[in-house]
């Protein structure tokens, strides 16, 4: 008797194991993206009003000088940069898993923005080669420093990953272009010129890049529709 039994399906990458886990809802993601765009908000208006109602010395001086024990908006300066940190870290848990290079940069950008904001700087926020710094000093310089680089690093693992959708290399091609140059010129002006106009200008440049560039991404990964 012929054997009248069916071969087993096959689709076109040929036989395999039959999966009937369900794919993984986008919902998560969407409002951890929500969540991150909106700590954006929040902790750029916080540091913003903190540095330019503060008694810091304007554009002369760098921006973690609000955030001085002396300073009555210091409260504000370090609620804001918090809230950039928490923005960081559900940034990377926001992002496809694909993209885990860059996730784990925003993660790392998240805990050194977090101890930047936990280890204040003294007066003058004052930093080598032309100023004495102290321990927290250099904690706290080093921590800002680490979570800005984490963030311009994050953008170049979007641009390059063939994984990353289309909008989102698009959008890590333009705060790439922008933030590369700034990150150089702030780092040679500190240590060519040191604290003065043009190192406080280009700073304020450059983190003014980077949180219109993490609004803009956790945007469009809130919005996206499978």
């Amino acid at each position: 008797m012929a054997d009248r039994r069916r071969p087993a399906p096959t689709g076109p990458a040929g036989p395999g194991p039959r999966s009937d886990r369900p794919a993984p809802s986008p919902a998560p993601r969407a409002a951890a993206a929500s969540a991150a765009a909106g700590c954006v908000l929040a902790g750029t208006v916080a540091v913003t009003v903190a540095v330019a109602a503060g008694p810091g010395p304007g554009l002369t001086g760098y921006v973690s000088e609000a955030g001085v024990t002396d300073s009555g908006y210091a409260p504000m300066y370090r609620i804001g940069v918090f809230a950039l940190a928490g923005a960081l870290l559900l940034l990377a848990a926001a992002l496809p898993v694909a993209l885990r290079v860059a996730a784990g940069l925003l993660a790392a950008g998240g805990v050194c923005a977090a101890l930047s904001g936990a280890v204040t700087c003294s007066a003058g926020c004052p930093l080598p080669p032309f100023e004495r710094a102290t321990v927290a000093d250099l904690v706290h310089g080093g921590a800002s420093i680490a979570a800005t680089a984490s963030v311009v690093f994050a953008m170049l693992a979007v641009l390059f990953s063939p994984a990353a959708a289309a909008l989102l290399r698009r959008l890590a091609a333009a705060g790439a272009a922008v933030s590369l140059p700034l990150a150089g010129a702030v780092g040679l002006a500190m240590l060519v010129v040191g604290r003065g106009a043009l190192t406080g200008v280009l700073e304020r440049v450059l983190l003014a890049v980077c949180a219109a560039w993490g609004l803009a991404t956790a945007t469009a990964l809130a919005l996206r529709r499978r």
